[in-house]
């Protein structure tokens, strides 16, 4: 009595069913309801097709340049007889040949493709998990055909059960907490002010926004056999377009393509080559004809493009909500993070140009400046050998102004305030985070059991063993090969950072041989500024090294990834993430680090001078300081590398768009461009880069690393963040809506390894900021100074009168007639008093010529030094000490939260109870009604 649901269009089947479904005496709706539970793991393969029902997914025949003709058996029972087809579903290229079945997926292939035997079991697998399937070949190229795939109502149902798809079926009651008078009082005061300000400008018009439901409701597991407690107003309208394309791209990942066990899965054929590309589509155009404001948005990916991804709404928040329900939440939690994170930079960005600004305000009252504009008697040794001339300390006037603007008493306060901004940034992201995970239905998700590379498999095939979690044997790699492996990938990340501190080298000596070519150069410009123009240049050489290894690093860390042979997906993301933001973490401060730590330590003195390979004598700093060094170098490579990223993320895409869209235009005309369907326009726009995300973290870690570890010598780096991101947050939204193939819509509930990352650039960034203080800054001397032998010495004051005197107790005298003969400079200094130099002076703390210990250390030398340590320490601790107390004091869940996530378990509660108590209720009355004893058990 069954035989005709079970037929399944005269295919003969084979049907693999677990092997602890036993032959039991049942009758035939048990046994088709045991066939469903376990339709999960039920592989079909098609040995023989018969009939017009099933031909030839490649027979030419089928396929008409522009026409869609369906291939589906079941596309003309959706027809009804008599029904108008919409046709503006069938014009906007979203839908099958009858205008209702929505596409959810794509297949792009090439007839020429020789895997013609997979594709034809695949796609015979696909139509017999229930999915229905149509063919359209391009428009543009006859050798490339479109596979549109839609799924039914019952398929995404039963799939949906399947995957724990979340689905609203109630509708959230919010309750008011009880508010004290004198909060009420307050909040009143507060409410009146807000009256004189605009309406919360940064925010986005609701009456733009869709009322997206899920957001407002309670939300379960979907069950068919609870179906009715769900919100359904409409079924072709209840699972959202991503939702839908996620669970198609659910079914792909598990229909078989050939005979084997390991031999299924989309991605392994497209990996082979059988599929060219696989996408969901985007929904319509972008652009409308009509003002959004008066006649609403189109679809949703218009809104998003006049809500998000225009420039006009830089200012506004963004519909974070929208974006999840388009992209995902993988993509939405990146944009939510970015989002945070910009928000976090303003009071950053406020602090440091408030540092900034206190540093011009108080250059007129800075003693050390003074002193060193004043200083014309001074006369200051050579910089370099033989070329460098004597020169007057005033000569450094304008660069200790300048060094006074990034280094003044403000420094120390913004470096403790940075190390503790970082620690409140990531803290209060977890809050963060946890709310959009609430709102997103986060909380209880775990990732599925992920499935194992295809090259793991190649490669470790013969030896199996029991997965612990699904309980099947899989392949396994023996740990004496992992950690040789691991051993392998380690000397080689070792070998890159030689590779990088090699470059650094090479910089370095560049730096010194240059330094004397600009000394000697005809143009004075560049003569009288030679030490500026080497840090100018040697940075602007350091860059294109920075890129051109970036490209080299990129190939060596997936060499690396791939001989490590990762297990799954996730773990060879990681690995790569970590590989690659070691190389370019190292790449790109490597310079930084010698110049704010290494640059001008070293030197020796005049007279015995260290020198490299024995032959060049290493570069000092500047009269002046090492300060400006080091601003020269962060704000260069900050700006320059901000300004090529945002150029290749937008303009890269941009140029191979508009270079399609210029041969379609030439080959077919405008008008024929403008008729092309959606899928065609899609895959003619760039697919997202193979990494996924990774780019954009990485672009962003690495920033957030320039922003933190020196930010004690370049206080206007949070604000150059700040202006970047800002434009950063609409040039991906633009990139994602208009010049991406739409990505597939993926879950995650965090930000992944790079959380782990930012915690430790955190830490980093204190240790390195105490150096910088202590260091590179004349913060620690000039404090030694006015403590203990300047004029307020013992009297407890360091105030600017304290630092009378302090540019001369700096300085060391050398007698001229001491130098070497290769570092004797050419001239001798007599344009200066009109005789021969017999003295000049030079940056340290050393014993004059005629002391019984010449050029030795003085004691005030030992007390810095030990005043350096001294600080080090207490400010590590001092700050490390905070970090850990503001970490404990800020709980990961809000409070609110945390209620609120209670309160709804227990509605839950209540309704499951209410709904088994009104089930056992029609229970008892059928009961009754039927006349059969029972027991008076409750209810």
């Amino acid at each position: 009595e069954g035989r005709e649901d079970l037929q399944v269009n005269q295919l003969e089947t084979q049907i693999w069913i677990k092997p602890d479904v036993q032959k039991t005496d049942v009758d035939f709706s048990e046994i088709l309801n045991a066939i469903q539970e376990i339709a999960k793991d039920v592989n079909i393969f098609f040995d023989e097709l018969e009939g017009v029902n099933s031909p030839s997914k490649d027979d030419d025949s089928l396929l008409h340049h522009g026409n869609l003709t369906s291939t589906s058996d079941d596309a003309s029972r959706l027809e009804v007889v008599g029904e108008e087809v919409p046709d503006k579903n069938k014009a906007n290229g979203l839908y099958f040949r009858d205008g209702k079945c929505r596409i959810d997926y794509i297949l792009v292939y090439r007839k020429s493709n020789p895997q013609t035997e997979k594709r034809e079991v695949f796609e015979r697998n696909i139509r017999a998990e229930g999915l229905q399937m149509e063919k359209e070949s391009s428009l543009t190229n006859s050798d490339i055909i479109f596979v549109k795939l839609h799924a039914p109502w019952e398929v995404l149902g039963k799939y949906a059960e399947l995957m724990n798809v979340r689905m609203p079926f109630r509708r959230k009651i919010y309750y008011l907490h009880r508010r004290y008078k004198f909060m009420n009082r307050i909040e009143k005061q507060i409410s009146r002010f807000r009256g004189w300000l605009p309406r919360k400008p940064m925010k986005l018009d609701k009456e733009t926004l869709p009322d997206l439901e899920e957001n407002d409701c309670y939300t379960a597991p979907f069950s068919q056999q609870r179906i009715h407690h769900f919100i359904i107003h409409n079924k072709d309208t209840f699972f959202n377009n991503a939702t839908r394309s996620r669970i198609v791209h659910h079914i792909l990942q598990r229909v078989k393509y050939e005979e084997g066990k390991n031999k299924i899965g989309l991605n392994r054929l497209l990996s082979n080559g059988s599929y060219e590309a696989a996408f969901p589509l985007h929904e319509g155009s972008y652009r409308s004809k009509n003002s959004i404001k008066t006649h609403g948005a189109e679809n949703h990916r218009h809104l998003l493009y006049e809500c998000w991804a225009s420039w006009g709404v830089w200012y506004k928040y963004q519909p974070l909500d929208l974006v999840r329900r388009y992209f995902g939440e993988k993509i939405g939690l990146y944009f939510a993070w970015l989002g945070w994170y910009t928000g976090m930079l303003f009071p950053a960005a406020f602090i440091g140009l408030f540092v900034f600004l206190y540093g011009v305000t108080t250059l007129n009252h800075c003693q050390v400046s003074k002193e060193v504009c004043q200083a014309t008697d001074i006369i200051m040794c050579p910089i370099c050998d033989k070329y460098c001339p004597f020169m007057r300390l005033s000569d450094s006037c304008v660069y200790a102004k300048v060094t006074h603007l990034f280094d003044n008493g403000a420094t120390v306060f913004f470096a403790v305030f940075m190390a503790v901004w970082a620690t409140v940034f990531l803290e209060f992201w977890k809050r963060r985070r946890a709310v959009i995970a609430y709102d997103w239905d986060l909380i209880d998700w775990e990732e599925e059991e992920e499935e194992i590379r295809p090259q793991f498999e190649a490669k470790y095939s013969k030896k199996e063993r029991m997965n612990p979690i699904s309980g099947k044997p899989e392949p396994y790699q023996a740990f004496a090969d992992k950690c040789s492996r691991l051993i392998v990938s380690a000397s080689g990340i070792f070998f890159m950072i030689c590779v990088v501190i090699a470059a650094v080298f090479g910089i370095v000596i560049y730096r010194v041989v240059t330094v004397s070519t600009f000394a000697a150069f005809k143009w004075a410009l560049i003569r009288n500024n030679s030490q500026v123009a080497t840090t100018g240049t040697a940075v602007c050489i350091n860059f294109c090294i920075i890129m051109l290894l970036n490209v080299l690093y990129e190939k060596v860390a997936l060499f690396l990834t791939n001989l490590e042979q990762p297990r799954t997906e996730s773990e060879w993301e990681n690995s790569f993430t970590l590989k690659m933001f070691l190389f370019q973490f190292v790449n790109l401060n490597s310079s930084t680090f010698y110049i704010a730590f290494f640059l001008g330590r070293f030197t020796g003195h005049p007279g015995a001078y260290l020198r490299l390979i024995n032959r060049w004598r290493l570069e000092e700093c500047h009269p002046s300081g090492c300060l400006i060094d080091l601003c020269m170098q962060m704000g260069i490579i900050m700006v320059l590398k901000q300004t090529w990223n945002n150029f290749m993320e937008l303009g890269y895409p941009l140029i191979q768009n508009w270079w399609t869209r210029r041969k379609l235009r030439q080959e077919y005309g405008t008008q024929r461009k403008t008729s092309f369907p959606q899928w065609e326009k899609d895959y003619n726009l760039q697919p997202m880069n193979a990494y996924g995300l990774f780019d954009e973290y990485l672009e962003m870690i690495l920033q957030f690393g320039f922003t933190t570890i020196f930010v004690a010598a370049f206080p206007l780096a949070p604000l150059l963040a700040l202006l970047n991101n800002i434009i950063e947050i609409r040039l991906d939204a633009y990139k994602f809506v208009t010049q991406w193939r739409r990505p597939l819509a993926s879950r995650a509930k965090d930000i992944g390894i790079w959380y782990g990352i930012l915690e430790g650039i955190g830490i980093l960034s204190v240790i390195t900021n105490a150096f910088v203080i202590a260091v590179t800054s004349d913060f620690i001397p000039r404090l030694v100074y006015a403590y203990k032998y300047g004029p307020c010495a013992g009297q407890g004051e360091a105030g600017q009168k304290c630092m009378v005197g302090y540019v001369n107790a700096s300085l060391s005298v050398f007698l001229v007639s001491d130098f070497e003969n290769r570092s004797e400079p050419t001239s001798n200094g007599s344009e200066f008093s009109g005789s021969p130099l017999k003295y000049c002076r030079y940056r340290d703390y050393r014993d004059p010529p005629h002391s019984p210990v010449p050029y030795g250390y003085t004691l005030q030398f030992w007390h810095v030094l030990a005043a350096r340590l001294a600080f080090i320490i207490v400010f590590e601790h001092l700050v490390f000490c905070i970090k850990h107390l503001i970490s404990y004091l800020i709980p990961d869940l809000p409070k609110d939260l945390r209620d609120r996530m209670r309160r709804e378990k227990y509605l839950i509660q209540e309704m499951m109870y209410e709904a088994e108590l009104e089930r056992l209720q029609k229970e008892r009355k059928e009961r009754k009604k039927n006349g059969k004893s029972y027991h008076n058990e409750w209810p």
